[in-house]
């Protein structure tokens, strides 16, 4: 096997930044939940087993590309011009955005917003009506999941609050 020089090489390192970050918060997270109920429990484990699972095969797939040489473990390839160009900046200031405003807008419109702008900025502005429908509906069914079903402490904003007046009052 011919070793490639550096520059040619994919720079992988940079592909393990949010993977890794990803394993770590589960984990965390998992800790965390160890005294909350069972549903919450059981909810945690499922997701994120399978989120350490794929993200431990990307990690596995890329440190087998540097052992074999198509890829090197730098990470100039982190943040770049194309970055502007694919979306990544826009998701990054969207997941702020999230998890600043959360609190104050409830969990349904705020997973509402952040999933239409997400999947926006990806498709970069095309089928903005079926966007706006799918984002609607996981909203909607993380809504009735989570919190009219299992009653979890996701913060309760307007909806939340007019949808149980709603169904207190009939």
């Amino acid at each position: 096997m011919s070793e490639q020089p550096e520059e040619s090489r994919r720079q992988a390192g940079g592909e393990l930044v949010i993977p890794v970050m990803a394993v770590a918060f589960t984990i965390y997270f998992i800790t965390t939940i160890l005294d909350s109920p069972w549903t919450a429990q059981v909810s945690a484990f499922l997701i994120g087993g399978i989120l350490i699972v794929l993200c431990l095969i990307f990690i596995l797939k890329t440190a087998l590309a540097v052992a074999r040489g198509p890829a090197s473990s730098g990470f100039g390839n982190l943040l770049g011009k194309e970055d502007w160009g694919s979306g990544r900046i826009g998701l990054f200031a969207a997941t702020i955005g999230y998890v600043l405003l959360i609190d104050r807008g409830g969990f349904t419109l705020t997973t509402f917003l952040f999933l239409a702008v997400s999947m926006a900025i990806l498709s970069r502005g095309r089928r903005l009506g079926l966007i706006t429908l799918v984002s609607a509906i996981m909203a909607l069914s993380g809504w009735a999941l989570f919190i009219l079903a299992f009653d979890t402490r996701f913060p309760r904003g307007w909806f939340e609050e007019t949808m149980k007046a709603v169904l207190a009052n009939g």
